[in-house]
This record gives C-alpha cells, structure tokens and sequence, in this order.
C-alpha cells in the first residue's frame, strides 16, 4: 500500500517545547483508522531508515506518529533522562485526537527508552490509548535498571557520554563542544579508572542538560521524591493506566529482565487489560530477538524470532482492528540450556534451549528450594555448621563485568573519523561492557582496572559455592532470591552474586566453561529495602537479601550449580568506596575485610525455583 509521510511537524506541549514528529499516512486512510505512535531519542530519521517500522505499519493500514523525544535531535528544549516522557506522551496524545486523522484507538511500540516512553505515558491515564508493547522497559527506577540494590547502573552514566556526542539538536552544542565530545581526550572508560567524577570535570560540562541529570542520578543514592516521578516509576501509577492491552517482551540478558516481569504481573493484579509475557535469552535491543545468541553463547535456530516486524503486526490488528486470532499463551518463556555444550563455527558454546507456554508467573508448579551455602564451598539443603569465610574487597582492584544484563555501556569509537555523524549508530559505539553469556574468566573482560586472565574464580576476593555435579538435569525457572549474613569491617561496602551454570571440561572446553546465568548487587546500608540509607556499625552481623533478575535454565546431569558472592562487579555496577561517605564526598577509598557466615544462627541460602521434571 503506498505511504505519504509528512516530516518534521513541531508539536507543542504544555510548556510550549515543540516536539520534532512525522505522520505516516496509508493512502486509504480516513475516519476509524487506528494509529500507531512510536517516541525514540535515538533520531527518529535514522530509526526510520535502518528499521522502516513506521513506513511498514504505514503500509498495512496504520496511520503512524514518529518522533524525536524533547532535547533529541530535531526536537527542542532539554534532555533530562526520562523525565519528559510521561507529560510529553500525554500532550502528544492529545495532539493526535485534535487530528482530522486522529478519531480512532492508538497504539504504541517501541524498545528500550522507547518502552520507558509508554509506561511513563500510561501512567498519566490517557484514554485513548488501547494497547501497548513496551519491549524492555522499566518499571522502578530505583529498585532495578537504573539504580539496583542502592548501587548505580553505570551504564547510565556511560550512556550520557556516547549520546550527547551523538545529538546533532541545534543549538545543542558549539564547535568545542563538539570536539570535546566526539574527539574526546578521554573516553567514558578512562573516567572510570579515576572513579568519581565530579561536575565540571568531564567532557559533559559541554552540554549542561546532560551533565545536570547525569549526575543527578550519581547523587541521588536515597529513594525519595526523585525517584517517584511517574516517568521513573510507573508501577506506583499501575491504578492510573487506561484498560490497555499490552505484550510485554523481554529477555534473559536485558537490562530490563526484572522489569518486564513485573510489569507482567502488576498489570495482572491491577487488572489493566489483557496482559501478555514473552521472554527469549536475547541481549537488549530492538534487532536482537531476531538473533539466535546472546553474547559468546549460541541457543539455537529456534530462538531467534523469525520476524519482529510482523509479530507487532499481529499484535496491532488484532488489539486495535478485530482481526486474527489471538492464540498466544499468556507467557511464553525460551527455557535455556540442554544443548550438546560444543563449540559453534563462530566458537560460542552450543547451550541449546526450547519455548514453552505457561499460564502465569511464577509457574504454580515452582518448587522453591534452599541452597545452603557451606564454609567448604558447597551448596547443600542441609544446613551446615557454623563457619565463616572473609576476603579483602579493594575498590581500587573490582571484580569486572564479564557479560550479563547490561545495556548502552559504550564508549564513543576511538579515534573517531571527520565523517562521524554519518557512520551508522552501531559503527560510533564500542562496547565497555559486554552483554550476553561469557565463560567467566578475566580474559573475556572488555574493561577492567587491573586485568587478568584467569578465571575469575581464582580471584581471591570471590568466594564460589557449588553444588556437586547433577545426577539428572534441574530446571531452574523463576525469580531467584540470595539470603546472606555478612558483617564488613568499613563503614559501608557492597555484596554481589553470581549464578552461574558450571560445564565440566570437555574437548571443546578443556578447562570448562562457566556461564552467567544471573547476577545482583546489595549497598549493605540499603539492607533493609527502604531506600534510607542505614549503616550497619563495622563488624556487626547483619542479614541481607540480593534480588537476582528471574532466570529460566536447565542445568543439565554432570554441570555444577554455582553461586559466586563477592563485593564488585565494575563497571556493570558502581564500585563502593568502603567510607561511608555520599557520592559527592567520596574521594578517598577504604579496603575492606568482608565476612560471610554460614550455619544454623546464619543460614546464608539462595532460594532456587525448581522446576518438577
């Protein structure tokens, strides 16, 4: 069907920003025609051009708004992280309805911070909104995918860094910012080898809107007033949603994995329309569920969606038109592992994994089981004696990130050519972290302070506990929650776990191979789940409570299940400086001597959601 765009209409909102937007119109089109709104800060020009969404929809039958959120590219005013979103969705709602094309039901789609721009706008009630896909989105800011068990997702920070170099919004930056930003002296990665910066410091001072909320989020480290704008948190708005309908789509290794459960199951209980699950093992992104690996780590021809494109289609003209039936299970899940454990022509392990419908989350079946954690490294059921184990956390030696959730944590391109705003997105960014499964030894890490190659299990501030290998395979599938009794010898510090599927060694993998499954963080002075910071007092025994994103993974017969606690995991997460001190005061690092206790006064446990075979 042929398409008629009209580019680059300015939008006003309430506040007068006029917000850069293209119509796409079906030839067809008039009164009743459903519409489709999609809100990007990555250039809704370049969107169109590399994944032709709009002009696709457009084609089928739909009227489609695209546009550059506020402070991104065409569009005025500032950038202030997600802020915007939520007012801005509204008003761009409204503009649509006071269209003579805009009379019938909307709909919206989008990843990512694209996601965040349609929770943020649910949360203001717009009625006119009929259904949603919000793919990896968040829905609490704070508890998880920007701040995480009190400490910061640094990728955030790092996402400050690339994008503002990126942003070609007039008026946005000078020519000496521009070189700053581009042809930057130091990159994102250098600065995280003098962790903190401090406003004024970096290449951000260039572009102000970026450093005001980049540092906001460094420096708000208490849940507060902050935190609970509706754009940053929505769930707490879940009452104020239209009776949408949405499909939630997420994956084992987003950045978003917690998130997309939850707003699976708040929908639910909040009974805010028909609400849908699918989960694949995918790494972040829009084009990455049409892939079938995530990171060094093969799944499978089955895992890759054959066409995301017209798996929204479906969605939409069923949603917003009547049409097809909509046989889709309430979740579908990519349940990981099984595969042979070899090694792919591209030298990913061979992990293998099926799909699987099921009716709600967790599965009523889930068996939930503890694993004791033993002073002699094991995980057991039996809860063992009373022991204790301590290692030096040293803020200025991390454990690094070696794949997992991440997201957006690059670096503009080294030494970057004249012609850099016409390279393609993927080709001006290189990774700091990387996303995805990764064998966990030093050598796979992209970024570490001081590098090593060896496993990371060897590392002496890194206790491991594992189980015995398998006698039969176990399916781990649910979320996944770390109970641990620990005492610190510093004013504060931070604990870490790990999950990790253990492969014995193999033809393949002489030495093994040890797969991220799931990792977490807890600030031991956010213990307690208020977002108040409370120090414990230095060499008191205190409980705390890591929350692992949800997982789904069989651990086949001979692998080992392992769960690694350390006190780091840069940069994936901020490192803890030990002092006590705010973000704002810290200069100065302490090592400190971290303690974990076991046996029946401290029955340090994981909490594992078995499966029934």
């Amino acid at each position: 069907m042929p398409v008629t765009v009209e580019r680059d209409v300015m939008v006003p909102m309430r506040d007068g920003v006029r917000l850069a937007t293209d119509a796409y119109f079906p030839d067809d089109h008039g009164p009743g025609t459903p519409v489709l709104l999609y809100r990007t800060p990555y250039c809704k020009d370049e969107m169109a051009k590399n994944f032709g969404f709009s002009e696709f929809f457009a084609s089928h039958g739909y009227v489609v708004v695209q546009q550059d959120c506020r402070g991104c590219f065409k569009s005025e005013g500032d950038t202030d992280f997600l802020r915007p979103e939520a007012a801005d969705g509204y008003d761009t709602l409204q503009w649509i309805a006071a269209q003579p094309w805009g009379d019938a039901d909307v709909g919206s789609w989008g990843t990512s911070w694209s996601g965040w721009t349609q929770t943020a706008m649910a949360a203001m009630g717009p009625s006119r909104l009929k259904t949603m896909v919000p793919m990896m989105s968040g829905t609490d800011a704070y508890s998880s995918s920007v701040r995480h068990g009190g400490a910061l997702e640094l990728r955030w920070i790092a996402w400050a860094f690339w994008h503002a170099a990126e942003n070609t919004q007039a008026g946005l930056k000078t020519d000496e910012a521009e070189r700053a930003l581009v042809h930057a002296e130091k990159r994102f990665s250098d600065w995280l080898k003098q962790w903190p910066i401090r406003r004024g410091e970096t290449q951000l001072r260039h572009v102000p809107a970026y450093e005001r909320w980049a540092f906001d989020l460094l420096e708000h480290e208490d849940r507060g007033d902050y935190w609970e704008h509706p754009s940053y948190r929505p769930e707490a708005r879940w009452p104020n949603y239209p009776q949408a309908s949405a499909l939630h789509i997420g994956s084992w290794y987003d950045s978003y994995t917690r998130a997309t459960f939850e707003h699976f199951v708040g929908h639910r209980e909040h009974g805010i329309g028909k609400t849908k699950l699918l989960i694949g093992p995918w790494m972040h992104g829009t084009t990455t569920v049409e892939q079938s690996f995530s990171g060094e780590v093969e799944f499978g021809r089955d895992a890759a969606i054959a066409n995301y494109q017209h798996l929204l289609l479906a969605w939409f003209d069923h949603e917003l038109r009547g049409q097809g039936a909509d046989e889709r299970a309430p979740v579908r899940l990519f349940i990981m592992g099984g595969g042979s454990g070899g090694r792919d022509a591209n030298g990913r392990l061979l992990h293998g994994g099926v799909w699987r419908d099921e009716k709600e989350w967790p599965l009523a079946r889930t068996d939930f089981q503890r694993f004791h954690l033993t002073a002699a490294g094991g995980l057991a059921h039996e809860i063992p004696a009373a022991g204790a184990r301590t290692y030096r956390y040293d803020p200025n030696d991390p454990v690094p990130s070696i794949g997992g959730n991440v997201s957006s944590h690059q670096n503009v391109i080294a030494n970057p050519p004249a012609n850099y705003h016409a390279l393609p997105s993927d080709q001006r960014k290189q990774p700091v972290v990387a996303a995805g499964g990764f064998d966990q030894t030093g050598s796979k890490a992209k970024f570490a302070i001081k590098p090593s190659d060896g496993p990371l299990a060897e590392r002496s501030d890194v206790l491991v506990f594992q189980t015995p290998p398998l006698t039969e395979a176990t399916e781990i599938t649910g979320p996944l929650k770390v109970h641990l009794w620990v005492s610190s010898s510093a004013a504060d510090t931070d604990f870490t776990a790990k999950l990790i599927d253990v492969y014995p060694p193999s033809s393949d993998w002489p030495d093994g191979y040890a797969l991220n499954i799931g990792d977490s963080i807890i600030r031991l002075c956010y213990r307690d789940g208020t977002g108040i910071a409370k120090p414990a007092a230095p060499n008191t025994i205190v409980p705390v409570t890591i929350e692992l994103y949800p997982t789904g993974n069989v651990f086949v017969e001979g692998h080992r299940i392992r769960l690694d606690i350390s006190s780091s995991n840069y940069p994936r997460f901020d490192r803890n400086p030990n002092t006590g001190k705010p973000y704002v005061e810290a200069n100065d690092t302490v090592v400190a001597e971290n303690t974990l206790y076991f046996g029946p006064e401290h029955p340090s446990h994981i909490v594992l959601p078995i499966i029934p075979a």
